[in-house]
Formats: C-alpha cells, structure tokens, sequence
C-alpha cells in the first residue's frame, strides 16, 4: 500500500513498490557472502500435514542466499522424524534438523536443568532458543531470520523483506519486525486489534511517557511471529517460555538493542495463518491464554521498568482497557464498512469481555507472584556455566541426523 508515514520511535519500512522478489534476492545473495544468514523455522510435525508446510518447503527451495536452514521438530516419534527430514531432500541450503523429542536431545534438556539453568517447558519459545543455541554452535552465520510454519499463502519474498534490512551493509538495524495485513472477507488478528493495542493505551495512561510503551506502541503488529536480528542479540536475548513470546522478545530488544538499530518492515500484503479458538471458557487454552501470557509479560517487564503496580491500579487499567477496546471496535467497524467487510459487532464484543478476564487473571496472578515464569536464560549465561554445552549440542543434533542417514543406505 502507498503509506510512507513514519510514527511512533521505530523506523517502518514499507511496501512503496512491487519490489520484484529477484532484486531482492539478488542483492541478498551479495550481502550473504559478508553477513551469512541463517533461517529458523519452529514447527510441529503436525504442520508438515498441512497445504501450508508443503508451500513453505517449495517456496524456500528457490532460495540461495541463505547459508543454513534449522529446523526444530517438536512432537515428532522418529518415524515423523525421518518424514519431516524427506521434506528437505535436495534442498540447495544445508538443512538441519533438531529433533526435540530424541533422547540425546531430551537428555541436554535434563543436564540444563540439573545445572539450574531451565529451558523451559515444551512450546516455541524453547524451539527458538535451541535454534539459536545451535547456530552460535555452528558459528557461520551472522544474521537470524525467524518465520511460523502455518503460512497459508507464503511466498518467499516475505524472507527477502525480513532479512534484506538486517543484511544490508550500509543500514544500520539489528532487529527487524515484520508486519502485515490479516483480512479475508473479515479483519482477524482480534489480540493485535481487541487486547495488546487498547491495552498498551490504557496503560500508557497510566505512565504517561514511558519509553517502553511507546516502543511497543509503534509497532503495526507486535505480535508478528516473523522478525530478523544480529546474531549478537541472539546470546544475550532471553527467551519467554510462555505465549507471550513476541513481546517478551521486543522487552529484550528493548533492553539489549538501541531504538535507532529496530525497524519494522511491511512483508506482505496479506497474510493468512490458521487461527486459534477463542476459548471463553477456559483460560488455559486460545485466544484467552494467549491474553494472559501477553498480560503478565507486559507487567513484569514494566515493573522491572519501575512502575508500580497495586490491586487499585489494576482495577482501573481493567475499566481502562475495557473503555479503549470498545472504542477501538467502533473504528474497525468504520472501517470494514468502508471496505466491504463481514463485521461482527456482538462477536467482537464478546472478544473483548474474554479479553478483559484474561486480562483481570493475569493481574491476580501477578499480584500473587510478580516474577512471573521464569525466562530461559541466554545463550551467554549457559556458555559460563557450560562451555562444553555447545559441542555437547551440536554433537548430539548431528548424531541423530546420521543415524537417520544410515537407515537409508
């Protein structure tokens, strides 16, 4: 879309042309030979049974500025193990697979732990970490680029887009957040739209000028799960077990990474994944989970800010983010009018009001014990304590790709 405004403290980077994805590649391929770049993909073998995984495979195929692919499988028995790594036969890019579940794997977790250094419980915050562990293992690479595996409509030149601004030798960013368009005959993207913005506001409200907000605050998604950054942010980032992932991340490029070196950058012109329930009735579960993590991240991380948060505030940031999302429903039906969209006002107030106790848990919780979930440690922090771990690693993820291989001949 023709929109070249820049608000807000992130430099946004926009879709101003049809941008032929063979420029971009082009460009990349040169820019690779001095800043090598490696892509992660976290995925469960369930999405390799789905139209979306088989279009990502065939799309990163065509790819050749990249120096290696990791992928890291979760929920997979050895036989899904060796279906997951036939996706990848003849592929131009080295591809590596991390199978968590194998017992080499399993036992490195284990050791961790024993250390007093938890990974974490199963989910894409460890998936990511692992990856990353392994490419600082590998020590080739100096860009990480990060995309979802339930993509419906990939095309590739949403990987050029997120790793072209990073890359680049003669820009500056360490960190790039992608973002989107999510509409069919409909707007989704409710926790973007419905709960993360309204709340961000409301608590804006509450801390008026604070740096943090503002930074989250100029972000078209923050809940994007695509981002590129230096592999230097990928040693000291610590990692969010939970579903607040995407903003855990943006709290330690917050913390770790100056303002002026993040950008956002428009991938593409719509975006379609699969969607997750809403799950009103249960908070441990969809959208409603999702809010609270998202909740309790936002708290912890300001807190750490300084702001203070008592059972008073927290009752008048609920009626706060109440009266902002409803405000904000009455825009998104302006809009969808003027496109020609499906709107459902009872649907998305009801969102809201699942929203609202998520968000009404995530503060009892806090208030019970403001820590939080504890984050993984980075990558720094294990190599003090470890510095076998990475040999241990990569030693590990390699003997189970050999085994695999064996079985073939």
């Amino acid at each position: 879309m023709a929109d070249f405004y820049q608000t807000g403290a992130v430099t946004t980077l926009h879709r101003l042309t049809s941008n032929h994805v063979d420029r971009l590649e082009a460009d990349l391929e040169k820019f690779a030979r001095n800043k090598p770049i490696g892509l992660v993909l976290p995925a469960l073998y369930s999405e390799f049974e789905t139209p979306a995984m088989q279009r990502i495979v065939r799309e990163l195929q065509q790819v050749r500025y990249l120096q290696r692919i990791v992928l890291v499988l979760a929920r997979a028995n050895r036989e899904q193990y060796d279906r997951a790594r036939s996706f990848f036969d003849n592929f131009y890019t080295p591809v590596t697979i991390i199978w968590v579940d194998s017992e080499r794997v399993q036992a490195l977790l284990q050791m961790l732990e024993e250390k007093g250094l938890p990974p974490g419980p199963d989910g894409k915050g460890r998936s990511c970490w692992m990856a990353y562990g392994y490419l600082l293992a590998k020590r080739d690479c100096q860009v990480i680029a990060l995309h979802d595996c339930d993509i419906v409509n990939y095309d590739r030149q949403l990987l050029a887009r997120l790793c072209y601004p990073v890359a680049h030798p003669h820009l500056t960013f360490d960190f790039c957040k992608g973002y989107y368009a999510r509409v069919t005959d409909r707007m989704h993207g409710r926790v973007t739209r419905l709960f993360m913005t309204p709340l961000i506001r409301a608590l804006e409200g509450m801390a008026s000028g604070n740096p943090y907000l503002r930074f989250l605050d100029s972000f078209r998604y923050p809940l994007a799960g695509e981002f590129a950054m230096d592999i230097d942010l990928a040693r000291v980032n610590r990692i969010p077990a939970d579903w607040g992932l995407e903003v855990g991340v943006l709290a330690e490029v917050f913390r770790n990474c100056t303002v002026a070196r993040t950008c956002q950058v428009d991938l593409m012109d719509n975006y379609e994944h699969k969607h997750q329930v809403l799950s009103p009735d249960d908070q441990s579960k969809g959208l409603s989970r999702m809010a609270m993590d998202i909740s309790k991240s936002l708290f912890v991380t300001l807190a750490a800010e300084g702001l203070v948060f008592t059972a008073d505030h927290f009752r008048s940031l609920e009626v706060r983010y109440v009266r902002m999302a409803q405000d904000t429903i009455a825009r998104y039906y302006a809009d969808a009018m003027l496109n020609g969209l499906k709107f459902d006002r009872h649907a998305e107030e009801q969102a809201v009001s699942v929203f609202a106790r998520s968000l009404s848990g995530a503060a009892a919780e806090f208030v019970r014990d403001p820590r939080g979930l504890p984050l993984i440690p980075n990558w720094n922090r294990v190599g003090a304590a470890m510095p076998e771990f990475f040999d241990l690693f990569e030693d590990a993820v390699e003997k189970d790709s050999r085994q695999f291989a064996a079985r073939l001949v």
